[in-house]
C-alpha cells in the first residue's frame, strides 16, 4: 500500500537552485510543509513548476486579476468529485514541460504513424497463432503524450471518482445535521476545494505518467477508447533506450503486449465492469477519520488554503481493515494479475522464436513492474492499491502451466466466467488448479436461457401422453 494512498500528498520537489529537491523547513517564511508558498503557491518564494504557484507567485497587476479570476473559478466549482477541467488543464501543463530525463512532447510524423500500424498488425497476426481469441482492434493509432492523456481521461475518471466521491460525502457529514443548513456556504467551499485539489494531484499524476506510458494498457486497465490499439513512439524510443536491442524489436514486443490487451478486453465482455467493479467496491469500504476532519472543519480559514491540503496530506483517508476490504482488496489485485499474466504467458509465447531479444525484453518489462514502475505507483497514488509483482510472475507461471495441460482453447475458455478464474489461493499452488476437475457452466447456462424463454407449449406427443395414448414403447396402449 502507498505511504499516501489517495494521492493527497504533493509530488515530489524537482531540484532546483542547487537544493537538490529537499522541502524547506516549515517554520522558514511563514510556509506550509507542502513546499514554497503552500501546494497553491500562496505567500512568498512561490516557485514556477507549480501551475498554482505560477498564478499567484508574480504580483504583476496586468496578471493579478487573471490570477483572482481562475481562483474564483476553483471555488465556484459545482460539479463532480474532481474536478476534471483542472485535471486535464494540469496535465497537459505537465506534459508541455516535459518528462524529467529533459524530452519534450511532440506530434508524432506520418513515417512513426506507419511504424507503429505496422507494428501492431504485425503483433495481431503472431498472436493469431498462440490464442483462442481473435484481434480484438478495429483500428491503430500512434498517440503524442498530449493525445494519450486526452484519451486516458475518461478511464481515470471512471476510477477515481468513487474515492474522491467518498471524500466529498465525509467533507458533508462531519457537522451535526442542525449545523449543516448554517455551515453550506463553508461545506460547498470545502467541497469546491476538494474538487480543485484532486483535480490539481491527479492532473500532475497523469501528466507524468504521460511521459512513461507506452500505450494504452500499461497499467492492466484499458484507459483507451475500446478496441483502439496504440503506441505512443516517443515513450516506445525511450523505453529502449538503453537496452542495446534494435528499436523495430522493442516495438514490436509492445505492440504485442498492446495487441494482446486488446485481445483480452474485447472478447471477455465481463472483464472491463469486473475490474472497474472491483475499485469501485474498494472504494465503498474506505474509513474516514472524522475527529481529524471535523477539527480542519472548525479551524478552516478561507485565506490559507494549504490547511485544507496539510490535512488530505496527513492520511486522513484510510481502507477499513476489515474482511469485508482485505478481500475487496485482494479479489481486484488478483484479476489484474491474471490480466497481466495471460498477457505476459501469451506474448512470450508469440515472440520467443520471432525476436532474438525477447527474453531481456520480458524481463526488463517485468522488473520495470518489480520495481515499482511509473504505472503501479501512478495507480497507487491515486486509488490506493498496487499490482503486487510476485502475483504477476506467478499468475504467468499458472497460464503456462494451463496451456501445456489443456491448450489454447482450454487455458482461454477459463475466460468465459469470472467463477472459474484462478483465485489467490490457486496462484498460491498453481499445480492444483491445473489439475483438477473445472466446473461444466454450458447446462447450467441452457437451464437459464429455457427458463428465460418463459413455459414450452405443449406438443402433439405430449397431449398424447398426457391422455394415456402412449405406453413408452412407442405404439397405443393396449
Amino acid at each position: 500500500m502507498s505511504d499516501t494512498p489517495f494521492g493527497f500528498g504533493l509530488p515530489p520537489e524537482e531540484p532546483e537552485n542547487g537544493d537538490e529537491g529537499k522541502k524547506k523547513d516549515p517554520t522558514e517564511g511563514g510556509q506550509s510543509a507542502g513546499g514554497p508558498g503552500g501546494p497553491f503557491g500562496f505567500g512568498p518564494g512561490a516557485g514556477g513548476d507549480n501551475p498554482f504557484a505560477a498564478m499567484f507567485g508574480s504580483m504583476n497587476p496586468n496578471d493579478l486579476g487573471a490570477a483572482f479570476q481562475q481562483l474564483g473559478q476553483m471555488l465556484s466549482y459545482e460539479g463532480g468529485p474532481v474536478n476534471w477541467d483542472m485535471a486535464k488543464q494540469i496535465a497537459r501543463q505537465t506534459v508541455s514541460q516535459g518528462a524529467p530525463d529533459g524530452s519534450k512532447d511532440a506530434s508524432v510524423g506520418p513515417s512513426e504513424r506507419t511504424a507503429v500500424d505496422e507494428a501492431l498488425r504485425l503483433a495481431d497476426l503472431w498472436l493469431d497463432g498462440v490464442t483462442s481469441m481473435p484481434s480484438g482492434s478495429v483500428s491503430t493509432v500512434a498517440w503524442s503524450r498530449a493525445e494519450w492523456v486526452e484519451a486516458s481521461l475518461p478511464a481515470w475518471q471512471q476510477l477515481v471518482d468513487p474515492v474522491a466521491e467518498r471524500v466529498g460525502l465525509a467533507m458533508g457529514d462531519v457537522l451535526p445535521e442542525e449545523m449543516q443548513a448554517m455551515a453550506g456556504p463553508l461545506i460547498g467551499m470545502m467541497r469546491s476545494m476538494g474538487g480543485a485539489m484532486f483535480g490539481q494531484q491527479i492532473g500532475q499524476a497523469v501528466g507524468v505518467l504521460a511521459g512513461e506510458v507506452v500505450g494504452s494498457t500499461d497499467i492492466g486497465l484499458p484507459l483507451g477508447p475500446a478496441g483502439k490499439a496504440a503506441l505512443l513512439p516517443l515513450n516506445v524510443e525511450r523505453f529502449g533506450k538503453d537496452l542495446s536491442v534494435p528499436q523495430d524489436e522493442v516495438r514490436l514486443y509492445l505492440a504485442l503486449r498492446e495487441a494482446a490487451h486488446q485481445r483480452l478486453f474485447a472478447h471477455v465482455p465481463w472483464l472491463r465492469s469486473h475490474l472497474f467493479g472491483a475499485v469501485e467496491a474498494y472504494a465503498r469500504g474506505i474509513k474516514v477519520d472524522t475527529s481529524k476532519l471535523e477539527d480542519v472543519v472548525g479551524q478552516f480559514d478561507p485565506s490559507q488554503p494549504e490547511q485544507l491540503q496539510d490535512a488530505l496530506q496527513q492520511g486522513m483517508f484510510q481502507p477499513e481493515d476489515t474482511p469485508e476490504q482485505k478481500a475487496s482488496l485482494a479479489r481486484l489485485e488478483t484479476a489484474l494479475a491474471l490480466v497481466e499474466g495471460w498477457v505476459d504467458a501469451v506474448v512470450h509465447e508469440a515472440a520467443k522464436s520471432r525476436l532474438t531479444s525477447s527474453d531481456a525484453l520480458r524481463e526488463t518489462m517485468r522488473r520495470r513492474r518489480a520495481s515499482g514502475g511509473p504505472a503501479e505507483q501512478t495507480f497507487a497514488t491515486l486509488i490506493g492499491l498496487q499490482l503486487r509483482p510476485r502475483r504477476l510472475r506467478d499468475a504467468s507461471r499458472l497460464w503456462a502451466s494451463l496451456t501445456d495441460a489443456r491448450g489454447l482453447e482450454g487455458r482461454d475458455a477459463l475466460w468465459a466466467h469470472p467463477d472459474m478464474l484462478p483465485t489467490a489461493h490457486d496462484l498460491d499452488d498453481p499445480d492444483g488448479f491445473v489439475h483438477h476437475e473445472q466446473a461444466d457452466f454450458s447446462e447450467l447456462d441452457k437451464m437459464l436461457g429455457e427458463a428465460a424463454k418463459g413455459p414450452r407449449k405443449p406438443s402433439e406427443s405430449d397431449e398424447g401422453k398426457e391422455d394415456g395414448k402412449d405406453d413408452g414403447k412407442g405404439g397405443p396402449e393396449q
